[in-house]
């Protein structure tokens, strides 16, 4: 099989309307890669919808954008997932009055004996199944960091003093998708007290399933960041948000719709969580200027045609919206 030098790919995008010449351009290809940089980057969410480029400036332009906005969001992605966590594990030892992870699937879990009274034979033993199915997380999660010799497991499990790993140490090891689950799997009144903890809209959350929910929709975007995977037009979503999550978000920020179909409603949602774990209001508006200056910045490194794609039309009231809830 044939293969194209980084020539012949220059000359294949100027074959294909984009133009690209010189050392420099030739660099940036190469450092960008023609497949992770231009095959990645020339659609907005589905391969269907291509972002009409002429130039290559214009697709590192995008490339750049996406990198920016990956190393804004990180640091606070991080800062919301270990307070969450922080909060959660409070209310489930405060629930157990155990730091036990037996004692969290006895009490704090739902199964089949244990909830709700409404449920018929089908949804018990789906809570059942649920509950088999964390515990079966929890051990693979367990293993497999014995197994890599993570000191925050192998310190209990090779001292004769131990007898077992408490909850607190088996939190630092959970992935954010495996904690959402473990929420999800949590008894109503410690879904509720966690809610309330977070102090999260529960008017709109009868069922209390915002608290992960919420979870899974930042674990989506996180993972794309962490292995860094495009995230300026949200192809990593893979959630469809509830009525419940519309809701409490359109409610508290005075929104017409959330549907995270653009990275301002992630935006959106990490500013909610920062404000509701008591970040200062001029840290949370810091942030979202420097998100308005990333994307103001793109706007006009691109053509209109670009932009008015990658960018919607509501961007501004939206961000307008955001700074006064704040």
């Amino acid at each position: 099989m044939s293969y194209k030098t980084i020539d012949g790919l220059m000359r294949h995008l100027r074959d294909n309307g984009i133009k690209i010449s010189g050392s420099a351009q030739k660099r940036l290809l190469r450092n960008t890669g023609y497949f992770h940089g231009y095959k990645g980057y020339r659609f907005f969410g589905t391969s269907s919808k291509r972002l009409p480029f002429t130039s290559y400036d214009e697709v590192y332009a995008t490339i750049q954008y996406d990198s920016k906005l990956k190393n804004l969001l990180y640091g606070k992605m991080m800062f919301i997932e270990t307070a969450v966590k922080n909060i959660a594990l409070e209310s489930i030892l405060e629930f157990t009055k155990s730091e036990s992870i037996q004692a969290m699937y006895d009490k704090a879990v739902t199964s089949y004996k244990n909830c709700p009274s409404n449920y018929n034979s089908e949804q018990r033993k789906k809570s059942q199944q649920n509950k088999l199915n964390l515990e079966g997380m929890i051990q693979s999660n367990l293993a497999k960091a014995y197994r890599s010799d993570n000191p925050k497991i192998t310190h209990f499990y090779n001292n004769v003093g131990y007898s077992g790993v408490p909850l607190w140490s088996l939190f630092e090891i959970l992935t954010l998708g495996d904690f959402g689950f473990l929420l999800s799997c949590l008894v109503y009144d410690v879904r509720d007290d966690i809610s309330r903890r977070l102090k999260l809209n529960v008017s709109a959350d009868t069922n209390r399933e915002l608290v992960y929910k919420y979870i899974y929709t930042l674990k989506d975007l996180r993972n794309a960041i962490a292995h860094n995977a495009v995230v300026f037009d949200t192809r990593f979503r893979n959630i469809d948000p509830s009525r419940a999550m519309k809701r409490c978000l359109e409610q508290e920020i005075g929104l017409p719709y959330v549907n995270f179909k653009t990275i301002s409603d992630y935006v959106i949602l990490m500013c909610y969580y920062m404000k509701l774990l008591g970040i200062s209001k001029s840290e949370i508006k810091s942030f979202i200027r420097d998100y308005e200056r990333i994307t103001d910045e793109y706007k006009n490194s691109v053509q209109p045609a670009i932009a008015n794609i990658v960018i919607h039309s509501d961007y501004n009231s939206r961000m307008s919206a955001l700074k006064s809830f704040v």
